[in-house]
């Protein structure tokens, strides 16, 4: 008899039996066990690939994401760097030593630590002779940290990397305009006091309005909300599905946090305000409260609203990378391995947040499966509207055949396994830090859950996303 087969008899007869045993906790675990057998049944393909090291991830771990302008305000970005990277560290009981390199993303660079990898790490007490750097892709710089280490592994530089990002939004650079940032450039140039006098004659008062650094599309000067509200009107995706989606985002992300799934949260000391260990973005509200919105980017008409957009936020994450064999020869048990991944860039006037349903198909045939088998989806929630225009392309053949040149849509991708615990619009967004949270978040959920392979994906500024495929351990 075929052993599947066979494993299948069994579940069946077991759940038989436990309706008709006494007792409601016997019968919670028979399901239990049923449940779990039947995962076994699932194909244990590895995705492995001959002559490619195996690259498992240990741990992942991330400061709690908070609102800007609060308790982080007196953070720099390379105090919440370091405070990631030393969670890491103590989470692990990974010696200091024992790390080869270390790569951090962030977006909104501060000049005095361009580098914030390095200065994160020298401030964690890492050895100076560790090297460290620093990466930016927007809002997949920390998914472009870890696609980094990765391929220090697979190319047999290194066996142990830490991969993280860091944003924070409560300590932006300010400049002065370009204009008097030239004034003052020359100014330093000038020999004598008349030639300083007839250039500081030259300021005119709108020199002295400050630059703020821009959160527009270089390429098409169109805010990220802009062109997703657009978005949303060519999909049909309408006002009450993206506050309902929201919603779902702040309830299940307040579930999951009270349940203590969110384990990789740290607990952080903010001096002179104590130990910080929630995000404090989630607020869950009613329908009601969120209909009372007003649109915040295409006024009157738009349909997104402060609730349907993540919010700015700071945070830090980290994630432990590493062959399977040193991860093994150090006696730690991974948690997953990480598989095939893709990076996939478009046009970023029209199709600016329309990634995930371009990059979907590709990682799936890079990787030999398909959407079926895919237990766990984690993917970046910008805009609630985004990701339901996302969901309608990717169920839609006319938009497979139009935009995309394949024969037929790629799927109907189930939202009951998407962001179950939370996602950027409770959690929140930290820029630079939010791919090394997806990754983690899908690697809990897949041990959590019992499931084998789990989609990553997050869309970023011009036109870029990053698709990863991460496979549960466990099933090996």
């Amino acid at each position: 008899m075929d052993t599947q087969v066979f494993i299948i008899i069994i579940i069946i007869i077991i759940i038989i039996v436990s309706h008709h045993v006494e007792g409601g906790h016997f019968n919670v675990k028979i399901k239990s066990l049923a449940f779990k057998c039947s995962m076994q049944t699932k194909s244990k393909k590895t995705l492995a690939k001959p002559g490619v090291k195996n690259i498992v991830l240990v741990e992942g771990v991330r400061t709690p994401f908070l609102l800007s302008g609060t308790i982080y305000n007196d953070f720099m970005a390379h105090d919440l760097a370091r405070a990631a990277l030393l969670g890491l560290l103590n989470k692990t009981s990974l010696p200091k030593d024992a790390v080869d390199y270390i790569v951090y993303g962030t977006v909104i660079q501060e000049v005095k630590t361009s580098n914030v990898a390095r200065e994160a790490a020298l401030g964690a007490g890492i050895s100076e002779k560790i090297p460290a750097h620093t990466v930016t892709m927007a809002c997949i710089s920390a998914n472009q940290a870890i696609t980094t280490a990765v391929g220090l592994i697979a190319a047999g530089q290194c066996d142990v990397v830490v991969a993280g990002g860091v944003e924070t939004m409560s300590d932006m650079p300010i400049r002065h305009s370009r204009k008097m940032r030239k004034t003052m450039l020359t100014l330093n140039k000038a020999k004598t006091l008349s030639q300083r006098l007839t250039l500081l004659s030259k300021i005119r008062l709108g020199y002295l309005t400050p630059e703020l650094p821009a959160l527009t599309e270089f390429s098409t000067n169109e805010t990220m909300g802009h062109s997703a509200d657009r978005l949303t009107a060519a999909f049909g995706v309408s006002r009450r599905e993206q506050d309902e989606f929201a919603f779902r985002s702040h309830s299940l992300a307040k579930k999951a946090q009270d349940a203590g799934l969110l384990s990789d949260v740290l607990s952080v000391n903010v001096p002179g305000k104590g130990i910080v260990s929630k995000d404090n973005g989630i607020r869950p509200s009613s329908m009601e409260q969120l209909e009372k919105l007003k649109p915040v980017f295409i006024k009157p008409h738009g349909t997104i609203t402060p609730a349907s957009s993540s919010f700015l936020t700071d945070g830090a994450s980290a994630v432990l990378l590493m062959s399977e064999e040193k991860a093994l020869a150090m006696g730690y048990k991974p948690k997953a391995y990480l598989r095939d991944f893709v990076f996939v860039s478009q046009d970023p006037k029209d199709q600016l947040l329309l990634g995930p349903s371009y990059a979907t198909p590709e990682v799936l045939e890079k990787s030999g499966i398909t959407l079926d088998d895919i237990d766990v989806f984690e993917f970046h929630e910008a805009f609630a509207g985004q990701i339901l225009a996302n969901l309608k392309a990717m169920d839609s053949d006319w938009f497979a055949q139009t935009c995309m040149g394949r024969k037929s849509k790629v799927g109907v991708l189930p939202i009951e396994k998407l962001n179950l615990w939370g996602g950027s619009l409770s959690l929140g967004h930290p820029f630079g830090a939010t791919g090394a949270r997806l990754v983690t978040a899908a690697v809990n959920r897949l041990k959590k859950e019992g499931g084998q392979y789990a989609l990553v994906a997050a869309c970023a500024a011009g036109g870029q996303v990053v698709m990863k495929v991460i496979q549960n351990y466990f099933f090996i």
